[in-house]
């Protein structure tokens, strides 16, 4: 089993910087793909970014390129989610998710078994 516990999550303003983390706990963190969501108010959870288990691959929604970069330490059981030159759009709760077992990048969230609590990213113009 995999527990998520995100953080870094605040108020900023528009073209700020944030990064967001993700503690994981369990034995099985280094060989799950771990993803970021987003959920604005009023909208479906969407998928922002993803990493492979190793580190290789990453893969990102076409609005976040650029400017969002995935990362991940496996000593430290944590993924990271730098988020630079954020807009009004990018608010939204910011969920960590994890997908054990080796298993490809995926942006589907119904594929990723485990999700954390989620963190208030608030952009403000």
């Amino acid at each position: 089993q995999l527990q998520l516990v995100e953080s870094g999550g605040t108020l900023v303003q528009a073209g700020g910087s944030l990064r967001l983390s993700c503690a994981a706990s369990g034995r099985t963190f280094d060989s799950a793909v771990m993803g970021w969501f987003r959920q604005a108010p009023g909208k479906e959870r969407e998928f922002a970014a993803a990493i492979s288990w190793d580190g290789s691959s990453t893969r990102y929604v076409d609005s976040v390129k650029g400017r969002f970069t995935i990362s991940r330490d496996n000593a430290k059981n944590t993924v990271y989610l730098q988020m630079n030159s954020l807009q009004p759009e990018d608010t939204a709760v910011y969920y960590c998710a994890g997908r054990r077992g080796f298993l490809r990048i995926s942006v589907a969230s119904g594929d990723y078994a485990y999700w954390g609590q989620g963190t208030q990213v608030t952009v403000s113009s």
